[in-house]
């Protein structure tokens, strides 16, 4: 019976990636993440967001803006042509890791869950618009794509590791503490979305766009609330840390978690005290992501999954001669 063509294993058949290869895509994976979601605000904050006012095309007989649409048809066309440029990042990293030798299954499979992740909040954008900016879709997309940003830190982090099984480096309080750091943190994030939806900037000036029914001023001051719940489970963090003695990277991980958050809060009281200036509205989205990978960042670093194997460039024999190469040794 033939074999079936697979076109990665077809691939991996000729070109074995560094280790360095494999987490450089990663990482690049996590970028195009961070800038999918700042370029999105920017379609917001400069009134495009029905810049091409149906999906899948820009309108209903052209698939690119037209002149009369002016910069708005542009800006939010670019924002549709990233998500094709994201998606050539996502494949580069799951044919780098499904051709690394040995052949790591776990990578290939954060890869393909970011494809998926991608696909499925192109869909949710093609819903945003064609809504009219529905505030609550509007949050799912920025939700969707704060999913594949946690995606993609995490196969960034296991393209530096091994593959053994988790093996916490704290004791298990402590490792909970971290969980509920995340959980904070998502909720945070979470309350953010409800302050832009409830918010000044819409998305488009030409159309009366709803928003969500809440006292804006409320819902900040329960973001703000949050913000100083999550700064104190990170000192706590830190000060929990250094009693026990825990390694020197988890420990500089809440600092950098820290330092972040602070230059994240003074952002946001400047954006909130200026009425919310769309630059600064911009920057603390991208400051959001910034928070959320440096807290993906700390919980990582509290377990180990041991020390990452070699790669093993193929003899000219072909695949089946490659073998994995032995771990060094701690």
């Amino acid at each position: 019976m033939p074999k079936t063509l697979n076109p990665l294993q077809l691939v991996a058949d000729r070109w074995q990636p560094s280790d360095r290869f494999v987490r450089r895509a990663a990482f690049a994976c996590v970028v195009m993440g961070v800038i999918i979601v700042v370029t999105g605000g920017a379609v917001r904050l400069t009134q495009s967001g029905l810049g091409c006012p149906t999906w899948p095309t820009c309108t209903e007989d052209s698939l690119t803006p037209t002149p009369e649409m002016g910069i708005n048809g542009v800006i939010e066309f670019t924002n549709r042509m990233l998500t094709y440029v994201l998606c050539a990042v996502v494949g580069l990293a799951i044919t780098a890791a499904r051709a690394r030798a040995p052949r790591r299954r776990s990578l290939t499979r954060l890869g393909w869950a970011q494809f998926w992740l991608v696909a499925g909040n192109g869909i949710i954008g093609g819903i945003t618009v064609l809504t009219g900016l529905n505030p609550y879709i509007v949050a799912s997309h920025f939700l969707a794509a704060t999913a594949l940003l946690t995606v993609a830190v995490v196969m960034w982090r296991r393209a530096c590791e091994g593959d053994e099984e988790p093996r916490d480096l704290v004791a298990r309080p402590v490792r909970q503490l971290g969980w509920v750091l995340v959980v904070t943190t998502a909720l945070l994030i979470l309350v953010g979305t409800v302050v832009t939806g409830s918010g000044k900037h819409a998305g488009d000036a030409k159309k009366d766009v709803h928003r969500i029914p809440l006292d804006v001023r409320e819902i900040t001051q329960l973001h703000v609330d949050l913000v100083c719940v999550v700064l104190g489970l990170v000192i706590a963090l830190w000060f929990v840390l250094r009693a026990v003695q825990a390694p020197a990277v988890a420990r500089r991980r809440v600092a950098e978690l820290f330092g972040v958050l602070m230059l994240q809060g003074a952002i946001g009281f400047v954006q909130y005290v200026n009425d919310s200036p769309e630059l600064l509205v911009g920057t603390h989205m991208l400051g959001s992501c910034l928070v959320w990978i440096a807290v993906l960042r700390v919980s990582l670093s509290l377990r180990d999954r041991g020390e990452l194997l070699a790669t093993v460039p193929a003899p000219s024999g072909g695949p089946e001669a490659r073998q994995p190469a032995a771990a060094s040794s701690r």
